[in-house]
């Protein structure tokens, strides 16, 4: 059987639909990335890790302006077809939503790890909140396995984030970069490095 990783992508959120919209209506649009094609190492970790792994990656509802509830709907969706010893990966919002999902809900199946890239800890790096997934006071993600990684030069995520995080997770692992920003890269070297190694 196969090993399987699950990676829940990041997303905005807003307090507001005025607010969303404005934000639509004042993004920049960078069209280099959309005739590139690039992607960031989400799709890249099923090449990477080869046929005995599993890499399943979710499209959760309306990223842009993600609210807790429709995520949860949909990601429930996916658990009758994970196994016992599935790997989750949350990048950025997906961090802070698999933080707050797991220390609520019961997860029935036997998680072998969870790996948070860039999470937010309840605020963004200009001090916005992350309103409806804003973690409860008490965390705990079901597993023995913690790997928290995050940049000092996160322009999304602050690094005050980690911090947070090591307090409420202390036995988790952190890796800390200087120079990834909020891990928008198409490689990510050290969390394949890391998915391999917890078999040894």
């Amino acid at each position: 059987m196969k090993k399987q990783v699950v990676v829940i992508h990041g997303g905005d959120t807003f307090e507001s639909y005025e607010e969303y919209l404005n934000f639509l209506c004042n993004y920049e649009i960078d069209i280099e990335r959309y005739k590139s094609g690039k992607t960031d190492w989400k799709p890249w970790l099923r090449q990477k890790l080869g046929s005995d792994y599993e890499v399943i990656l979710p499209v959760l509802p309306n990223r842009t302006n993600a609210q807790f509830s429709e995520w949860k709907i949909w990601f429930e969706k996916f658990l009758p077809f994970l196994n016992d010893g599935v790997i989750l990966i949350g990048h950025s919002l997906g961090g802070a939503f698999l933080v707050k999902y797991l220390s609520e809900n019961y997860f029935s199946k036997k998680i072998k790890a969870v790996f948070l890239v860039s999470a937010v800890y309840n605020k963004d790096s200009e001090g916005y909140p992350v309103l409806s997934f804003s973690l409860p006071k008490k965390l705990t993600l079901q597993t023995e396995n913690t790997m928290i990684y995050h940049s000092i030069d996160d322009p999304v995520a602050p690094f005050a984030s980690l911090k947070q995080y090591k307090k409420a997770l202390p036995k988790a692992e952190t890796r800390i970069f200087e120079d990834r920003g909020h891990f928008n890269q198409e490689e990510f070297l050290e969390l394949v490095e890391d998915i391999l190694n917890l078999d040894n």
